[in-house]
């Protein structure tokens, strides 16, 4: 899962960052209006972290140019305020949820779990596509009700397909999803293919089907079509 951090402190954003990537979700980082702006015109988002009180802009600003860019990102406003206008003001915007600071990082994992949750899954940890069952809490893949193991890697990649079910992903956005910050390391696409065929493979052996389609020029699309 992809997160956007948008926070002025500097300590608090990198404090932020440093905990949720021990939780395996990939961040980028904006400390103004200006660079969050950028990136949000550029970037999709799973979920993104806005702090109102930013140097250069009006947060609940920046929440109007999300919500216009960006439909499906869920958001969490962060910030010192703690003014009731304020907090209606953002929910009326679309933010999901308002937290005020100071506040414990665990409690923050709790609030992002919950709304990526509410938007990715209807409110459940597992995630359902016929024979096909993932856990997202416990990490886990089952098919026809049979616990199958996946690396991190081919866990990633299945749910990846599956969230986004339906829809063309180029071998960019795989590469990118893979390799998050590292992609420029990668030589050639070929590691995409390689998990893949374990993912069909496993598949295969647990008498699931192979739903991940490859659309020559384009790149794949997870469907039963």
């Amino acid at each position: 899962m992809k997160i956007l951090i948008i926070e002025d402190e500097i300590e608090l954003l990198i404090a932020i960052s440093n905990f949720l990537i021990k939780g395996a979700y990939v961040c980028e980082l904006a400390e103004s209006f200006a660079k969050a702006d950028e990136k949000i015109s550029i970037y999709e988002y799973d979920l993104i972290l806005l702090d109102i009180g930013l140097p250069d802009g009006n947060g609940l600003e920046l929440l109007k140019n999300i919500k216009k860019r960006q439909l499906n990102t869920g958001v969490i406003i962060i910030s010192a305020k703690n003014s009731l206008d304020d907090k209606i003001g953002g929910l009326d915007l679309g933010a999901d949820d308002y937290l005020t600071k100071p506040f414990q990082l665990s409690e923050l994992n709790s609030r992002i779990r919950a709304v990526l949750r509410r938007r990715k899954f209807d409110g459940t940890n597992v995630l359902k596509f016929n024979e096909i069952s993932i856990n997202t809490e416990s990490k886990t893949v089952s098919i026809n009700g049979t616990d199958i193991t996946f690396t991190k890697k081919e866990y990633d990649l299945l749910l990846f397909f599956m969230v986004n079910k339906n829809r063309v992903l180029t071998k960019e956005a795989i590469a990118e999803h893979i390799w998050e910050d590292n992609i420029d390391l990668a030589n050639s696409f070929d590691f995409i293919y390689t998990h893949l065929n374990n993912i069909r493979r496993k598949i295969k052996a647990a008498n699931g089907n192979d739903y991940i389609k490859t659309l020559y020029g384009m790149g794949y699309k997870f469907s039963e079509k």
